[in-house]
């Protein structure tokens, strides 16, 4: 009997803390249910204090470095290199020799272009000579015939004069020169004793010519002139800007675009050429209208209704919603004429 009383004992206890477990969730559940379904939580709405700004219409455009004073020299005929007097990262002057092809072949072909003009030469006069002679005696038949000989003599002489003026004309090409002053910036043929292509090239490169070259759109090309300034950023100096100026816009616009684009050239500062290198990018920016000092909001907080806009205020800690007057919108941010101050606190719109 003991036994079975102590059972009924704890089957009575389990029972009591089942049903009070059974309870506490179900308490849990509905206390979850209504805060989900009944109770209604205000939305925190951000806030923006009215203030003055300047307000920028910015154009901004991608472009890289290049220069307006670049050459790439070449041989007009391949050949045997005698003398190279420069290598790549050497600074060179304006008429500086740079290359020469060995010049005892094109020497060796001139003197025989200018044997083959003496000849030619004596050939005319011996013609010359013999038709003044005849011409007399011959009959008009001959004379003509004759006529036609000088007259072939005559070609042969200055077509051989032709052909010594070109050779001289190769001989002179066989040497190379830089047109301008800059640093060798590639060297194919580099040693002498090589044979030269006239696919090998030397280029030089004026760095104190280098420019900022952008490309404009038909539609943004009108909003530029001659002498606008813009702030430079290259990928290069993420953190720095300089100064750059229009120096130049291309009449023409630019082949193998997909639209119709032109070439704006920019002067930057000579102090910063020595930095920079051919082909690094970057972007400019352009103000094309400034508005200073005037009440400025970010155009998010602004309702549309109506053909109207609005605004919502705080007023005595509440919110109300209140017309204003718009102007320009540049950069996001809205010009308000009328109907705020500085100071004034908004809302977002829900």
């Amino acid at each position: 009997m003991k036994k079975i009383q102590n059972i009924k004992i704890f089957l009575k206890k389990y029972l009591t803390w089942r049903w009070f477990i059974v309870f506490i969730l179900v308490l849990g559940a509905a206390f979850f249910v209504y805060k989900k379904y009944f109770v209604t939580h205000e939305k925190v709405l951000a806030t923006y204090t009215v203030k003055k700004d300047t307000l920028e219409d910015i154009l901004s455009l991608t472009g890289e470095i290049d220069a307006s004073e670049k050459v790439s020299l070449h041989f007009q005929t391949g050949g045997r290199l005698s003398w190279v007097g420069v290598q790549e990262g050497d600074t060179v002057k304006k008429y500086q020799g740079i290359a020469s092809l060995d010049p005892r072949q094109l020497q060796k072909t001139l003197q025989k272009y200018l044997n083959t003009y003496s000849k030619e030469r004596r050939d005319f006069e011996q013609t010359t000579t013999d038709n003044d002679e005849l011409a007399i005696a011959l009959s008009e038949d001959i004379r003509d015939r004759a006529k036609r000989t000088l007259e072939n003599a005559q070609f042969d002489l200055d077509n051989s004069v032709i052909d010594v003026e070109l050779q001289a004309i190769a001989k002179e090409f066989s040497y190379l020169y830089s047109p301008i002053d800059g640093i060798v910036t590639m060297v194919d043929a580099k040693e002498p004793g090589m044979n030269a292509a006239v696919t090998d090239t030397y280029e030089i490169i004026n760095p104190g010519s280098i420019l900022f070259s952008v490309s404009a759109d038909q539609t943004e090309v009108v909003d530029l002139n001659e002498g606008k300034e813009g702030m430079i950023t290259f990928d290069a100096y993420p953190d720095k800007k300089i100064v750059g100026k229009i120096s130049s816009i291309a009449f023409t616009p630019k082949i193998n675009e997909t639209g119709t684009v032109y070439e704006v050239k920019m002067t930057i500062d000579e102090n910063s050429t020595n930095i920079y290198r051919l082909g690094m990018t970057g972007d400019v920016d352009f103000v094309l209208h400034e508005i200073p000092n005037v009440i400025a909001i970010p155009i998010e907080y602004i309702q549309d209704e109506n053909d109207k806009q609005y605004i919502f205020k705080k007023i005595d800690e509440k919110k109300q919603k209140v017309p204003v007057t718009i102007g320009k919108e540049y950069g996001g941010m809205v010009e308000i004429r009328d109907g705020l101050i500085e100071g004034d606190v908004i809302y977002e719109i829900e």
